[in-house]
């Protein structure tokens, strides 16, 4: 593994094909056999330092269609949180699902569970069939894992009853010194930034894309008003970047007077810093406050100067969901994923039955969706949100930030990078945009 790495460093690509692949690589991980240790506690006192350990596991045999990636830097996404917490449910029953799949699926089944849906790396083998990519190829990683034997999944691959989102609901992920994937999930490394930035985007930038820019999502126009919860946050400010982009009008909802400058800083003009505020959209756990959806409603109003939005961006869940449905203009949208505080979303449905609108569902993101919006990082369009690297070692860590929101944008992890600001090739391109790429860090 040091000499892959020596040679990555080095920027020796044509020596990588000539190194054999490791039979065993240092991942991020959770047991089987600890999947019941948090029974009983409430979601708060699930803590992912005691689930997530850093350990050695055997190689993965390469499959037709396949890669095997060397992990220069991953980062840490809510999913890594649910698995490490073991809720909804625990992550073993979809890899057990998908071995039983085929012969090559069965890979999956193991009594531990590789994690992590974000990489940049280097390539390092492929498997039969694939012919776009190379040993020694810079590349990052989108996390849709799609069989693609089913009609539906070519229409839509996000559709496929056979898609999943790898280091999720697949086994292999990117926290971890090497990581295995489909072929169809490679994207080209922006030559720009380092391998922990450009690690950052992947899984949170292209579902902002689907949810908000698609056809598929809400199809923002020009001129949109778009109101974006936990704008600060993983989707929240890659959707804040898109709106800004696109030409539409973001209202940018945020926790704190901190996280109000950061989505000032990015060009937002139309900010409601909620705690300053004080909205409080339940009165106990199981009744809401009308009263509430309708203040923020007003001060929306008084923010566009009197539109309500097109469009709402949600993502948080059962908190707010009821407030998303009653703000968004009459004939407008809720496009929804993810529901970070909960599941279980109660609204009145008055409000969208009567005032025509529209619910739409959004899962991660197509490749097309994936690779457009990596384009937009590619041509600095879109910068990365990080604010924050660990080392693998203290993965636990970066997972408590994350399940506490303790922290801005993204947070990244070193694997096989020995240290920050490596994996630039492109210094002209960076230099032109490097007050952006580096609003979230450090705060």
């Amino acid at each position: 593994m040091f000499e892959i790495r020596d040679a990555i460093l080095a920027d020796q690509p044509d020596a990588l094909a000539g190194l054999p692949v490791p039979e065993s690589y240092r991942a991020v991980l959770v047991r089987k056999d600890e999947q019941d240790m948090f029974a009983g506690l409430p979601t708060k006192d699930k803590d992912p330092r005691k689930s997530l350990h850093v350990e050695e596991v055997p190689t993965p045999e390469l499959g037709p269609g396949e890669a095997i990636v060397a992990v220069m830097a991953s980062s840490v996404n809510y999913n890594t949180v649910w698995t490490s917490i073991f809720e909804p449910v625990s992550t073993f029953g979809f890899l057990e699902r998908y071995g039983r799949l085929h012969d090559l699926a069965r890979r999956h089944d193991l009594p531990y569970h590789v994690v992590g849906s974000d990489l940049a790396g280097v390539v390092l083998r492929v498997g039969p069939g694939v012919h776009k990519w190379k040993a020694g190829d810079e590349v990052v990683a989108h996390c849709l894992s799609v069989e693609l034997e089913d009609p539906a999944g070519h229409d839509d691959t996000m559709l496929d009853p056979q898609q999943r989102i790898w280091g999720f609901e697949t086994n292999f992920g990117g926290l971890a010194e090497l990581a295995l994937v489909k072929s169809n999930q490679l994207m080209p490394k922006p030559a720009h930034l380092t391998w922990e930035e450009a690690a950052a985007p992947g899984l949170v930038n292209s579902t902002a894309y689907r949810q908000l820019v698609s056809h598929n999502g809400a199809a923002m126009k020009q001129g949109d008003v778009v109101l974006i919860w936990g704008a600060s946050g993983g989707l929240g400010s890659y959707a804040t970047q898109m709106a800004l982009n696109g030409g539409a009008i973001p209202v940018c909802v945020v926790s704190s007077s901190e996280k109000a400058d950061i989505v000032r800083k990015m060009g937002a003009e139309l900010v409601i810093d909620r705690s300053a505020e004080q909205y409080t959209f339940w009165k106990d756990e199981h009744t809401q406050d009308p009263r509430e959806w309708q203040r923020l409603g007003k001060r929306i109003r008084e923010l566009t100067g009197g539109d309500d939005p097109d469009i709402v961006f949600e993502h948080p869940g059962r908190e707010t969901f009821g407030a998303s449905v009653y703000v968004a203009k009459k004939g407008g949208t809720i496009v929804t994923c993810a529901s970070t505080s909960g599941y279980l979303h109660q609204y009145d449905n008055r409000y969208l039955w009567m005032n025509l609108k529209r619910v739409i569902g959004s899962h991660f993101a197509n490749y097309k969706e994936a690779w457009e919006a990596n384009r937009l990082i590619d041509r600095g369009l879109v910068h990365p949100t990080l604010s924050k690297v660990y080392p693998m070692e203290q993965v636990g860590q970066a997972a408590c930030d994350v399940k506490n929101n303790a922290h801005q944008g993204k947070v990244g992890v070193l694997t096989l990078a020995p240290e920050e600001g490596l994996g630039v090739t492109d210094s002209e391109k960076r230099a032109r945009h490097l007050s952006a790429i580096n609003r979230f860090r450090g705060v």
